[in-house]
């Protein structure tokens, strides 16, 4: 190998080489001297902290005495441990990742053969591929990976420390560390000297103060600043004198160590040479404010809402508002006429700011009182909050009724009242029970809800049996029970329409698509025409006595009068008449699709996917588990009598004698089991109800991982074992003790169902699929429309806001969709898949 090419592989390696070995002396300062930055870094964030300025000064000294001998002996064991790399290192390290280690190769030389042609051009041949080879080098990255080393991760816990004191610290405290040290000689040499020191409170905010460095006389620091004076020199040379700590016993003056709070405005002196004085105006801390900004109001659901405001100097620390009964507002009569049992006031903590300043803020406090005694109530909200010293600001007293969930059906709002009265006392208990009788001896047009009867029948029993002695937990299990039952009345009737007209629906269209007999399909169209009624005059009494409610905003959204429904259902009869069985398919599916979108309107759906199936298989279940208790109850004063094996027949009216109730007229619907309770005994039905809940609570619920869907798993949870202490109590033919395990199982369903609502609500708002029939794009309204109703610019939408069901040209706009999917499955030029979905389209009509 020649001298020229030995220089050229040189200085090809030049620059890796010194790369490669700036990589070791990193890498091996690092395994040496990583103890040392580790306790430099957390020292260093320590000070940053301040902990010096609050810590006593025999324990700051300690400190830094261990921090100073942890760094020399870091150091010297770094020193120790390390060894500094020369070049060769270099070229053995970058020697190693190159094949055939040819920089190596380069250094030696022919052993035999060197007197042969031959061999020394093998020889030449093998120097010029290492040197090829050795070329080729790059630098080599330093391995500065020191877990084993450091296996408790010291080094990052030291500088995550140093992180949060730069953010929540100061590199300035640093600094006071100086005034601590022993008394340096140029002190000694020149003279006494001193330091000063002013901190304001931590809860300020506001830097500190040295007082070397103020040259004016007069300034003006919070109440509660620390005052630090370090002296230096002869002990005596400097006094201190002050009158701003207020201290009865100060004291030495001449103490080098001086530490006392601001308390009071005054004079702080130091006395001696190069002494100064000042005059301390110790400003006081202003005591939060805070006020209501608008009046309270009710929410549709009985929820309160007030809006407040709030402020402080130096920021809130904390509020809560405190409701109490105003007695003297009160109308003392009926229930409310004898003292009460308990008027403890309720207190709410007041929300406040997440993030940012808390100096000046609005917020809304809202919270639902609907089921506590002071509801409907006249009551006085005493607002108030604190601030970081403890000062607290109130608000003038609001006089106000508390608000509640307002009941517009005159029973309902009957029970709710005797359950205010036994929450106001128990000796209410037989007053309430007497009334509650009187309510059930003649219930024909009073209670049309067999359900609710049969309940508030149940809860009457339990309460007159312990109305000379009701326990406060009964009394409170009691409250629960009438409210559901207020509850069941207020909404029970609207939501049973709803459900037989659907099933009406299903049954005819069924009947008309499976070819049934023309007796049969007349029967059930006229159960569809009853069931329509009924859902439509429910449905016009709910908007008439609660025009906030849902009921009054499906009213609003409907563009179709009962006139048009009629005439729907009289085409609908007339095409079943004439037998044009296609036809009258295609009118059901619209009066499906009409009677859905009346659903959606009020809530129960228009959102599809396992989410919502799984609460309908709730709400299932929850219907059965009902019905599995009238029955039960049903058994208890009939013992030996099922109504579960009795389906498809009447009951007598719920203003039979007690102990005479009939059976029910519905058969059990099942979810996927083929239904309940044909043929079974009421424990086999409670078992059945508690495996098909079971099967529910799983991860097709909605709200995973949030805390409205896990509290919904945890309350289906306390339903299962509460069904299966009441199948355990049916088994052992204890009927009164499965009623009330049968309530808990029913009450916790309740909750989950909310819970688990309220999560899939939140779903769809984070989705952005809260609220069906918000259009996409608008366009002029005059335009014309496409077959599906939708104006130009709303080509992403799924129907339209308009109703295509109104007029005498609803057939023929049915006509023309229907020409549309023809003409457009006809166009050869569209995509196969666009066909074939409309083919399938076609097929279904």
């Amino acid at each position: 190998m020649t001298q020229t090419q030995r220089d050229t592989v040189k200085a090809k390696l030049k620059r890796p080489l010194a790369l490669t070995q700036a990589g070791l002396w990193a890498e091996r300062l690092a395994r040496s001297f990583w103890p040392l930055w580790t306790v430099l870094i957390a020292t260093l964030a320590t000070l940053a902290f301040g902990v010096q300025d609050f810590a006593p000064l025999p324990a700051v000294w300690a400190g830094l005495a261990v921090a100073l001998v942890a760094a020399l002996y870091a150091a010297w064991w770094g020193w120790r441990q390390f060894v500094r790399p020369v070049q060769q290192d270099a070229l053995d390290r970058l020697d190693a990742t190159l094949p055939g280690r040819p920089i190596a190769t380069l250094a030696d030389s022919q052993a035999i053969g060197a007197d042969d042609p031959a061999s020394q051009a093998v020889w030449a041949a093998h120097l010029a591929r290492m040197a090829r080879a050795a070329a080729s080098a790059r630098a080599v990255a330093p391995d500065l990976r020191l877990a084993r080393r450091d296996p408790y991760g010291l080094r990052y816990i030291a500088l995550t420390g140093l992180v949060m004191a730069l953010m929540f610290g100061s590199l300035w405290r640093v600094a006071s560390i100086a005034g601590l040290g022993p008394t340096p000689a140029q002190a000694l040499a020149n003279g006494p000297s001193w330091e000063g020191w002013v901190q304001p409170p931590p809860y300020t905010g506001k830097p500190a103060l040295y007082l070397n460095d103020i040259d004016r006389v007069t300034f003006e620091v919070p109440r509660g600043s620390r005052v630090q004076v370090r002296f230096y020199g002869a002990v005596g040379a400097l006094s201190l004198a002050e009158s701003v700590s207020g201290r009865e016993e100060a004291p030495d003056p001449t103490a080098p160590a001086q530490d006392f709070e601001i308390t009071q405005s005054g004079e702080l002196a130091i006395n001696g040479p190069n002494g100064s004085k000042w005059n301390i105006t110790a400003s006081r801390d202003a005591p939060p404010r805070i006020s209501a900004k608008g009046d309270l109001t009710r929410e549709a659901d009985g929820r309160l809402k007030l809006p407040f405001a709030a402020a402080d100097d130096y920021g809130v620390t904390g509020g809560k508002a405190v409701i109490a009964l105003d007695m003297a507002a009160l109308d003392r009569r009926y229930g409310l006429a004898i003292a009460p049992e308990n008027t403890d006031p309720v207190t709410l903590d007041l929300p406040l700011p997440i993030s940012g300043q808390r100096r000046d803020f609005a917020e809304t406090l809202v919270d639902d009182l609907s089921k506590h005694v002071f509801a409907n109530l006249p009551v006085t909200i005493a607002l108030s909050v604190s601030d970081a010293p403890g000062q607290t600001g109130k608000a003038a007293p609001l006089h106000v009724t508390l608000p509640g969930k307002r009941f517009f059906d005159p029973l309902a709002a009957a029970i709710i009242e005797m359950r205010r009265d036994l929450l106001w006392s128990r000796s209410n208990a037989p007053r309430a029970a007497q009334i509650f009788k009187a309510l059930t001896y003649r219930p024909e047009g009073l209670i049309p809800n067999e359900k609710a009867y049969l309940r508030l029948r149940v809860a009457l029993r339990r309460l007159d049996a312990d109305a000379d002695t009701l326990t406060v937990a009964a009394r409170d299990d009691l409250a629960e029970a009438f409210w559901e039952i207020a509850l069941l009345i207020e909404e029970g009737d609207l939501q049973g329409a709803r459900e037989r007209l659907k099933r009406a629906q299903d049954q005819l269209d069924e009947a008309i698509r499976n070819g049934a007999d023309p007796a049969e399909i007349d029967k059930l169209m006229q159960e569809l025409r009853e069931a329509m009624d009924d859902y439509m005059r429910l449905l016009a009494q709910e908007a008439e006595r609660n025009p906030e409610g849902d009921a009054a905003n499906e009213q609003e959204s409907m563009e179709i009068t009962g006139d048009q429904l009629q005439k729907m259902l009289e085409e609908l009869q007339k095409l079943l008449e004439e037998g044009r069985m296609e036809e009258a398919a295609e009118l059901m599916e619209m009066l499906r699709q009409l009677m859905e979108n009346m659903q959606v309107t009020q809530g129960e759906g228009g959102q599809g996917g396992p989410g919502q199936q799984a609460m309908k298989n709730l709400g299932d279940t929850l219907r059965d588990q009902q019905d599995l208790s009238d029955d039960s109850f049903s058994e208890l004063q009939n013992p030996g009598q099922q109504e579960g094996d009795q389906q498809g027949e009447q009951g007598q009216h719920p203003g039979e004698q007690d102990g005479q109730q009939g059976e029910k007229g519905q058969a059990q619907e099942g979810v996927g089991d083929g239904g309940q309770g044909q043929g079974k005994s009421l424990e086999d039905r409670q078992r059945d109800l508690r495996n098909r809940l079971g099967g529910l609570n799983g991860d097709m619920l909605p709200g995973a991982g949030s805390e409205q869907g896990e509290a919904g798993r945890r309350a289906l949870d306390e339903a299962g074992r509460a069904m299966e202490e009441a199948e355990h109590a049916l088994r052992e033919g204890d009927l009164p003790g499965a009623l009330d395990r049968q309530a808990d199982a029913m009450r916790s369903m309740r909750e989950g169902m909310r819970n688990l609502g309220e999560a899939m609500a939140q779903e769809r708002r984070e989705n952005g699929t809260d609220g069906q029939g918000e259009a996409v794009g608008r366009a002029d309204p005059n335009s014309a429309r496409d077959p599906l109703g939708r104006e130009p610019g709303e080509g992403a939408r799924i129907g339209s806001d308009r109703n295509l069901l109104q007029g005498d040209d609803v057939y023929r706009r049915a006509q023309d969709l229907l020409d549309e999917i023809r003409r457009r499955q006809g166009d050869q030029s569209r995509p196969d898949s666009e066909r074939d979905y409309l083919k399938r389209l076609l097929d279904l009509y």
